[in-house]
């Protein structure tokens, strides 16, 4: 399995090309098929966050002689499906995503939990709401693409306090919780890695710090 980073300018986000091993690509350069031979399968590709379409992303699919089999949306902000429409016009694929509309194409619905089956990949869909209420997380081997809710160092923004501890509590439940050795792919910068999230990340880690902080009311005293 090869992953492939391409930088998107507009809203300065990242997008992940995910490419099966086997096909045509593996083939060594200048071979010939047996005669009666069956023609290989291609390779298969995903689609992670294609804040804008271009020639770069193209230019992987199309060297290594991909069939994309989807496109993941971790959530629908702008500056991660910028480049849809685009990407719609050169490749027919579907899309995945929380919402049934993205900039006004049909999506195949996901939610936390889901387990897809696309091509050679097998996609697990964690939900983690609050960034937004349709961020999620997918799960690919031991990769996870986690959009703007977890970055290096950073948790996703949240426009409430609820929010917050919606995304902290999910997190915890849900993301922390898995075992094993998982690459974090984040939405925005570097990547990074499960563990260190865990043990280091800055936002869990004030979000803490505030919480101890906060005063606490004694609420036996509302009774009287």
């Amino acid at each position: 399995m090869n992953v492939y980073f391409n930088y998107c300018l507009p809203g300065f986000s990242n997008c992940y090309i995910l490419g099966s091993d086997g096909g045509d690509a593996d083939r060594e350069a200048g071979s010939v098929p047996e005669a009666g031979a069956a023609p290989a399968e291609p390779p298969d590709a995903l689609i992670v966050d294609p804040g804008a379409m271009n020639e770069n992303i193209v230019d992987i699919v199309e060297r290594q002689g991909y069939r994309i089999r989807g496109v993941l949306l971790t959530h629908d902000h702008w500056n991660h499906c910028r480049g849809l429409r685009t990407l719609k016009r050169i490749y027919e694929t579907d899309i995945y995503a929380v919402n049934q509309q993205v900039r006004d194409f049909t999506t195949v619905m996901v939610k936390n939990g889901d387990s897809l089956n696309l091509g050679r990949f097998q996609v697990g869909v964690i939900g983690i709401p609050g960034h937004s209420t349709d961020s999620v997380v997918y799960r690919i081997g031991n990769l996870l693409f986690t959009g703007d809710t977890l970055s290096a160092g950073l948790l996703g923004t949240t426009v409430s306090t609820y929010g917050e501890r919606v995304q902290i509590a999910t997190l915890q439940s849900r993301l922390f919780s898995l075992t094993g050795d998982f690459v974090v792919l984040p939405g925005h910068g570097p990547p990074s890695s499960l563990e260190a999230e865990r043990r280091f990340n800055a936002g869990f880690q004030e979000f803490e710090e505030h919480k101890i902080r906060r005063p606490q009311f004694n609420l036996d005293l509302l009774d009287d």
